[in-house]
């Protein structure tokens, strides 16, 4: 079989089987000293597949970086083929003061594909997209709930797309929440370069979940054995049943301001009319009781347990099998996957 090419990244070459830890300049901090963005780069050694996997393009959502920890350091080059591009922390301004932003608000997640000339957020999508996303097969982007919200592990994609449906299937998260692209996401500007890309949502912001990067890890290495990047054989455990899937979710609202307690969790299947929680004052008195307006899977949830009128509480995906029989979903989750104590999701990415 014919060894694959050396490749650049960032002015390195990594030479066929091995692997390289690459700093994609982005320009100087106020001090004068360089602001970078990692790149670990594992290029195999046979021909293959461009894949890569970011984390923390919202410098707060950090479960990323672990899952890519791990990804990566059971990996072998010399028995890969194609390269895994991981980058661990997308957003270092914003991991280094726990923000979900850059240090002018900006959103990087909605500068994309960026520009050369343009702001902070831009220029750093500008280099993404040039270094890693470009010419690559499939993408990973790895993220978390935020705004002291929590997520059970989901994969959100076009799932209309047969190729990016076939790859979620194979990462195998407990469900499937098909969704368009926005403007400026990665997804997005990857996608028009004809890349496939599955968002990973799981967990929440500043904290490791044990459950979100364990399943994150393996359903990593469960795509990069299906596009052929590693060996069928390799040490990934099995994705267990079919993940549940949804082409439709809405948020739970609060209908009165005051102290908010839930009676269920991310990962319980609810019914249409079901209390899931209470609403009290600062007195203890019953406000409202909390509802389901329809039948589904929470696959999100609010921390704070005091909201004001019109806060989003749970967020429930509608399956599309109508398996919401009100019963728990933890008896028919995946092998491997516990129901998370924590677990939401922020607006479409």
């Amino acid at each position: 079989m014919s060894q694959a090419h050396e490749i650049r990244v960032g002015g390195t070459t990594v030479q066929p089987g091995s692997r390289a830890e690459v700093e994609l300049e982005i320009g100087r901090q106020a001090t004068g000293a360089r602001l970078t963005v990692p790149v670990i780069v594992v290029h195999g050694a046979q021909p293959g597949p461009r894949v890569w996997i970011t984390a923390a393009i919202h410098g707060d959502e950090i479960n990323g970086v672990e899952i890519i920890r791990r990804v990566v350091e059971g990996l072998e080059p010399a028995e890969m083929r194609g390269t895994l591009l991981a980058l661990p922390v997308v957003n270092v301004l914003g991991f280094m003061t726990g923000s979900r932003y850059l240090p002018d608000r900006r959103d990087l997640n909605r500068s994309f594909p960026g520009s050369a000339r343009g702001s902070l957020a831009s220029r750093i999508a500008n280099l993404v997209m040039g270094e890693v996303v470009e010419g690559s097969d499939v993408g990973i982007d790895l993220h978390t709930g935020s705004d002291h919200r929590t997520n059970l592990p989901q994969l959100r994609g076009d799932f209309d797309d047969e190729r990016t449906k076939s790859l979620a299937e194979a990462f195998g998260a407990p469900v499937l929440i098909h969704s368009s692209t926005r403007d400026g996401s990665l997804r997005r500007a990857a996608a028009d370069r004809g890349c496939a890309v599955l968002l990973y949502e799981a967990g929440e912001a500043w904290r490791f979940d044990e459950t979100a990067i364990r399943v994150g890890v393996s359903g990593c290495l469960r795509v990069l054995a299906t596009v052929g990047t590693i060996e069928d054989d390799f040490d990934v455990p099995d994705a267990g049943p079919p993940p549940m899937e949804s082409r439709r979710s809405h948020w739970i609202r609060a209908r009165r301001s005051g102290i908010a307690l839930h009676w269920t969790s991310c990962g319980d299947l609810v019914t249409k009319g079901q209390v899931v929680g209470r609403i009290h004052d600062a007195f203890g008195n019953r406000l409202c009781d909390i509802t389901s307006n329809e039948p589904g899977l929470v696959v999100g949830q609010a921390l704070d347990p005091v909201v004001n009128q019109g806060d989003a509480l749970l967020h429930v995906a509608i399956l599309d099998d109508d398996t919401g029989d009100g019963e728990s979903a933890a008896t028919d989750k995946p092998a491997g996957h516990t129901k998370p104590d924590t677990g939401t999701s922020k607006d479409r990415l």
